[in-house]
């Protein structure tokens, strides 16, 4: 594979169908799995081997990839190259917003197409891809790749599984009560892979973003309540992340054996989440989880005020107990991943921190961003952090630094366009590129 040109490895990947086929009878022999596309080494037919070219992508994540995350408004293609000259390696991309109108996204009218979700049609029932979605993430994807960038792909929602922002600000729990949306779910994704296990700039697809299994079924504070004994209740039930994943998965490898499955953990992604999380059996699968602790920290702004500092001491969860949070206290807070990790034998390279970042105007957000990417890198785990040029919201762009927005940001939004500051030499901004080897 690393000995073809770029040219002809994008020819053989678009015609690999046709390559399977083809060789299959050069060789006297029927092609058993589609989903292995063939290349041709040798001179004579008698030399012909079967290999997958689709093998580097798994390959891709042996050594220690640093990215960032895209879940933006629209596709923005512009914003792969400006991501490349700052050392981005990856972008999680996220196109579910892509199906909703502008208003709704950015002036807070009403969600005119409440049933419709992007790519699986409706939330509510999965009935195949919807063609005009997919020819929009076909041309975001292929600008990727002009532009030599990969992508993480993931989805906000699944059948059954309405994304919160765009059910009511409700969390849809369907999916964690009835099986049938399991299977929905398994066939859209399998519906997906069919189509995209050949791109070149796909490295893995990230099977649902910050699933929460727990808030169906009486868990929601992983300070105060016990992950065992909630476990024990769920195990081997629709609200058993561990048995949705294993519908998906078995749906994807019956069309694709090769792409690399990015699986995030319960309670949207939290590291604590991996007190349940079973190993899959299949060399090509990657674990994640977010990182946004102390939520009560990050999530300041402007309306909650900006009570708390880093570092500092932070009431967390729901009695609200006093916890000081410094490098060593988010250290301990993902030893959970670790710990999980040295017990089922699941080397660093395949750990994704995916999502990871606090408001930008929280005091100290240099210092957080700073010592989470320490701590990643000595982990030696993959990182992408949260978010390079949101454009449906500032406080977590980080070219911005601390300060306010003046009009020009304000008037670039409204007209559709990217604004970009005339400089973003700014403290926590550094921190990242730091990270980022700049």
């Amino acid at each position: 594979m690393n000995q073809l040109r770029k040219k002809d490895r994008w020819s053989i990947i678009r015609n690999s169908v046709l390559i399977s086929t083809i060789l299959a009878l050069v060789a006297g022999c029927s092609s058993t799995n589609a989903s292995v596309p063939l290349e041709e080494k040798g001179q004579n037919s008698s030399q012909i081997e079967k290999v997958d070219i689709n093998a580097w992508k798994m390959d891709y994540w042996n050594e220690q990839r640093r990215g960032s995350n895209f879940m933006n408004s629209t596709s923005l293609t512009d914003n792969y190259q400006a991501a490349k000259e700052q050392r981005i390696e990856f972008i999680r991309l996220a196109p579910d917003k892509w199906g909703k109108d502008r208003d709704h996204l950015f002036n807070d009218k009403p969600d005119t197409k409440p049933n419709e979700d992007f790519l699986i049609g409706s939330s509510d029932r999965y009935e195949g891809i919807v063609e005009e979605d997919f020819a929009r993430l076909l041309a975001d994807l292929d600008a990727a790749e002009a532009k030599g960038m990969k992508v993480m792909l993931t989805v906000l929602s699944l059948p059954g599984d309405r994304w919160r922002q765009f059910n009511g600000a409700k969390n849809d729990d369907r999916i964690w009560q009835e099986r049938d949306y399991h299977s929905q779910s398994a066939l859209f994704w399998k519906d997906l892979a069919t189509r995209l296990k050949n791109h070149p700039a796909i490295i893995g697809y990230n099977l649902i973003n910050e699933p929460h299994p727990e808030t169906a079924t009486g868990f929601n504070d992983f300070w105060t309540q016990d992950y065992t004994a909630w476990y024990n209740k769920v195990e081997n039930t629709a609200a058993d992340l561990n048995v949705l994943y294993d519908a998906i998965i078995k749906g994807i490898r019956m069309v694709d054996t090769t792409t690399p499955i990015i699986l995030d953990s319960g309670l949207y992604a939290t590291p604590w989440a991996f007190n349940y999380l079973k190993p899959i059996d299949d060399p090509n699968v990657l674990y994640a989880f977010h990182m946004y602790e102390p939520y009560e920290l990050t999530s300041q702004n402007k309306n909650k005020g900006f009570t708390y500092s880093y570092p500092g001491t932070v009431k967390v969860g729901n009695d609200e107990k006093e916890m000081k949070f410094n490098r060593q206290a988010l250290k301990q807070f993902v030893e959970p991943v670790a710990k999980w990790a040295t017990e089922h034998h699941v080397p660093a390279n395949r750990i994704i921190a995916s999502e990871f970042g606090t408001n930008r105007m929280v005091k100290g957000a240099d210092q957080y961003m700073t010592d989470l990417i320490s701590i990643f890198n000595e982990q030696g785990w993959h990182w992408s952090y949260y978010a390079f040029r949101e454009d449906t919201w500032d406080g977590m762009d980080y070219e911005f630094g601390s300060e306010k927005l003046g009009y020009e940001y304000w008037d670039a939004r409204d007209k559709g366009e990217t604004f970009i500051p005339e400089t973003s030499d700014n403290p926590i901004w550094n921190a990242i590129k730091k990270g980022l080897g700049n």
